[in-house]
């Protein structure tokens, strides 16, 4: 997100208020307008106050109708209800609020079970705000991990701890590197290769590699990447060298998807050297936001340092997490869902969104403009570019006036090497149905003759035109 500036200077004018608002005295919303950039000098009634803020935000885009963001834009009524009754519990006061505590328990038991943990009562993991701070609290254990095993040496001057990763990761990985002091090493898209390769990754390992990450389900086009071949290369390397590197999967998205639709992929805690996953519940795990959840293997895989023990509110109380106090609504929500659904519901829910994404990516290669770098077989998420023959216009254009329609898909450059290739990317969630996606091929179908008969592409400065949205 942006960080949002005080408004620039310029003539401050009050909110406009319709009369009906005030209900009491219909001149009072007009002769007592509210000031837009500092607090009013006094109250409003409430239901004045809620017009305001509810006809402001009409202007917001239809998140039904957003192909850009991964996230959950609906939920049954039921899981409205259950988080309208748990917002105002404070997650982190346990021993006031010990159910909302055990559903929180209840749901990582579940992952580590869907993860296939050796043992999934030994497993440990705990929720956070989203994939994000997840992602942070296991790059904070690989850390912390490798100090401890190189404590005769490190911190040192000349030592620098270095974490491995392919250039499609989400920003939070170069966030993590960058506040906690970890070289980024990441490995480039090569020709049609658009995530990492196992064996680079391997050759930029070395004593101070912290771990490795394999995401499964890039942002960028909604590919797995071979978390198999990963380990097995990280495998061949500690014959060759004695190196041990663990790695993390970032199953943001395909960490509730994967075990659903393709339960012989193996990427998880099958795997001996994965040493923790996360994963968006506010995403595949169809919640709304912001809930994520960071799970390891053991609790050798999470230094016993690094888990606080707080004597709050009369109760003692571990924690590992960088937000403290946090709405418990989410994790009911949570809860809620591996309840309603079960395997086989998600099973069905998940398949339905994947038939959505590969039968859209294949109407939309058969309008004959565009050229698929992935089919939604994956993650329920494609990716396309204007085909070769294409002059008159390009994916900016596509984004743009599917903008108009009021269809939300981003346009973006791919990272190194790479950058010589923009595209459209197609994020299908619950929600987006057949009918929608036939609405969508409608108007993609109508904006082509007038993007045909461009003279060339509109766009000046891609930088600015990209929205990515992970």
């Amino acid at each position: 997100m942006p960080l949002h500036q005080g408004p620039q200077k310029r003539d401050e004018r009050p909110m406009s208020v319709n009369p009906f608002f005030g209900e009491a005295n219909p001149v009072a919303g007009m002769t007592e307008a509210p000031p837009t950039h500092r607090l009013p000098d006094a109250p409003l009634p409430p239901s004045t106050a809620y017009q305001l803020v509810h006809d402001e935000l009409m202007l917001d885009g239809n998140s039904r109708l957003n192909l850009a963001t991964f996230v959950t834009t609906w939920m049954e009524p039921q899981a409205g209800v259950l988080m309208a009754e748990c917002r105002d519990k404070n997650m982190i006061d346990k021993d006031e609020y010990p159910r909302t505590a055990e559903l929180e328990r209840r749901c990582v038991a579940m992952l580590a079970d869907l993860w296939n943990a050796p043992d999934p009562s030994a497993a440990v993991g705990c929720s956070t705000t989203g994939s994000s701070e997840a992602c942070m609290l296991a790059g904070l254990a690989l850390k912390r991990r490798w100090a401890q095993r190189n404590a005769d040496r490190y911190p040192a001057r000349d030592v620098r701890p270095n974490l491995v990763m392919g250039v499609n990761v989400q920003v939070c990985w170069d966030k993590f590197c960058n506040f906690w002091e970890v070289e980024a090493r990441q490995v480039p898209m090569e020709g049609d290769r658009y995530h990492l390769d196992p064996q680079a990754a391997a050759e930029l390992c070395d004593e101070n590699t912290i771990g490795v990450v394999g995401i499964l389900g890039s942002t960028f086009d909604g590919s797995y990447e071979p978390i198999s071949d990963l380990c097995a290369a990280l495998d061949a390397l500690q014959e060759r060298t004695g190196l041990d590197i663990p790695v993390h999967v970032d199953g943001a998205s395909g960490g509730m998807v994967a075990p659903f639709l393709d339960p012989d992929l193996v990427w998880d805690f099958r795997l001996a050297r994965v040493a923790s996953i996360n994963t968006s519940g506010h995403k595949y795990g169809l919640v709304y936001p912001g809930v994520g959840w960071a799970l390891w293997r053991d609790k050798e895989a999470l230094p016993e340092e690094l888990v606080f023990r707080v004597n709050y509110l009369g109760g003692d109380m571990p924690t590992f997490a960088l937000n403290f106090s946090r709405p418990g609504a989410q994790v009911v929500a949570q809860y809620y869902t591996l309840l309603r659904l079960g395997r086989e519901g998600f099973r069905a829910v998940q398949q339905s969104t994947r038939d959505v994404a590969v039968s859209l990516a294949s109407r939309v290669e058969a309008l004959g403009d565009f050229r698929l770098l992935t089919r939604g077989d994956e993650l329920p998420v494609f990716a396309f570019t204007t085909a070769a023959d294409v002059t008159a216009y390009d994916v900016f254009d596509v984004a743009r006036r599917l903008r108009e329609g009021g269809w939300l898909v981003p346009a973006y450059t791919f990272p190194p090497h790479r950058e010589d290739l923009s595209v459209v990317r197609v994020v299908c969630r619950n929600g987006f149905s057949h009918d929608l996606a036939d609405l969508f091929v409608d108007d993609l179908s109508r904006l082509l003759p007038e993007l045909r008969r461009q003279s060339g592409p509109s766009t000046r400065d891609k930088d600015a035109a990209t929205g990515f949205h992970h």
